[in-house]
């Protein structure tokens, strides 16, 4: 059985806790900026960042537990945390989508104009560029390690990003008269929103219910486990996802001959081979069959 790094969860922890302190100050300046200037966009960009703040937070939270051991309740850990975190994030997404497309649908019907429109502006830049350097940073922990929950929330970043720059425009717009871009770009952002969670909730149900994809893997494996001197074959490889890591079981058939240290000796061989095939390679139990 092999040892499973925490490396994964803390990394990502540390920059989940960064993001929700990101955000929560973008958020405050930004409705505080917008109640100033009267512009609904950048106000309600402000409230999306604080409902994303709370997005970053069910991320934190998520991989904080999934770095618990196994314990009597979960004999095989909490790395699924992680996984299920990013469902409720998905479904919090869904929730923040709503709220801007209804909102800005309101305020399509009814246009409102913008004061002191520069500082309006400077306050989305500023937010714009601080949301894309976040989202890049985290994305490049969660490919790193493959954490599912913090590249839905890398994505719900470049969301931010996007939005900042949308209002940006939709201010600018209102600015030389045409109100109704605001609301428009409102929308535009909701649908995008909508979409990420789509394909979020999909990735993180197939995982929560043990589905992996794993037929090209599988035969990389099982031609790497043949050339172990000692296999005569590889009856199955039965993999699953839990969280960032892939486990399962591994059932080689032998001789039957052998003793319990020889057996011992290809149990750590075989893992040895299995890590060098899959980076992300979790506890894995070698079963022995008799060819005999």
């Amino acid at each position: 059985m092999s040892e499973i790094s925490v490396e994964p969860f803390s990394a990502g922890e540390s920059i989940a806790k960064l993001s929700v302190l990101t955000l929560l100050v973008i958020g405050i300046v930004e409705i505080s900026v917008g109640y100033l200037t009267q512009s609904v966009g950048l106000a309600a960009d402000g409230v999306t960042s604080l409902l994303d703040a709370l997005v970053s937070l069910i991320v934190w939270l998520g991989l904080h537990f999934s770095r618990r051991r196994p314990d009597e309740r979960f004999h095989f850990g909490y790395h699924k945390v992680e996984t299920f975190s990013a469902l409720i994030v998905s479904l919090s997404m869904i929730v923040i989508a709503t709220y801007i497309i209804f909102f800005s649908y309101l305020t399509f019907l009814n246009p409102r104009v913008i004061v002191y429109p520069a500082l309006a502006l400077v306050t989305l830049s500023a937010a714009g560029i601080a949301s894309m350097y976040r989202a890049l940073q985290m994305r490049a922990v969660a490919k790193k390690y493959g954490l599912l929950s913090l590249r839905t929330d890398a994505n719900n970043s470049i969301k931010d990003a996007t939005a900042s720059c949308v209002v940006f425009a939709s201010v600018l717009g209102a600015s030389i008269g045409i109100r109704e871009l605001d609301a428009v770009g409102g929308m535009i952002i909701g649908v995008y929103i909508l979409g990420v969670a789509y394909v979020t909730v999909k990735e993180a149900s197939l995982i929560l219910v043990d589905a992996c994809e794993s037929s090209e893997i599988t035969s990389v494996l099982k031609g790497a486990l043949r050339t172990i001197p000692g296999v005569r074959d590889i009856a199955s490889i039965k993999l699953r996802p839990s969280g960032p890591y892939l486990t399962g079981v591994v059932t080689v058939v032998v001789d039957g001959s052998e003793t319990v240290s020889q057996t011992e000796d290809l149990s750590r061989k075989i893992l040895e081979v299995m890590s060098t095939v899959i980076d992300t390679l979790g506890e894995v139990s070698v079963v022995f069959r008799s060819s005999q």
